[in-house]
């Protein structure tokens, strides 16, 4: 009887290196950036990729706060890249209390914390559960053009990997 050799290959914990990855996120819509990044998060662009095992990259962007949504132009005092649907898209979120839901918009979120209209959109698009938790812990915002992750030698953020302007 021949001998079958196996040709999946199973990455496992101890054998998973995440690579460090730097992208500048200015001037690029949300949503399509967001399904890039966690695409990379979860290691889909890797040829091992293991769906039970954290075998992602770790990835830091800069100029979070820079992102856009789609739609018409607007005026906004500092962000260069408003649109109208920054006044449509809403988030919410609740304390656990009696009338502790809270809904704001995202350009209330863009004042307050303007990080994380990415994070969110990210987070949305991992695993809902403890691996996605952990997952989403790889994604590094950074609210300008330098970053204190200079130590881990990131590359730049692949070009097949990033979205098509299609707009």
């Amino acid at each position: 009887m021949p001998q079958i050799t196996q040709r999946t290959t199973m990455v496992t914990k101890e054998a998973a290196k995440p690579n460090w990855l730097v992208l500048d996120a200015e001037g690029m819509i949300v949503g399509r950036l967001a399904a890039s990044i966690a695409n990379v998060l979860m290691g889909k662009h890797k040829p091992e990729y293991t769906p039970h095992v954290d075998c992602g990259d770790v990835v830091v962007v800069l100029n979070a706060h820079l992102v856009r949504f789609t739609g018409a132009a607007g005026r906004h005092p500092w962000h260069p890249y408003y649109t109208s649907k920054m006044e449509q898209r809403t988030y919410q979120r609740y304390s656990g209390y009696p009338s502790g839901r809270k809904v704001f918009t995202a350009t209330e979120m863009l004042e307050r914390h303007p990080e994380m209209l990415l994070k969110e959109a990210v987070r949305r698009m991992l695993p809902k559960s403890k691996l996605g938790r952990h997952m989403l812990d790889k994604l590094k915002l950074v609210c300008g053009p330098q970053h204190q992750h200079q130590a881990q030698q990131p590359q730049p953020f692949p070009v097949y990997l990033l979205p098509r302007e299609n707009d």
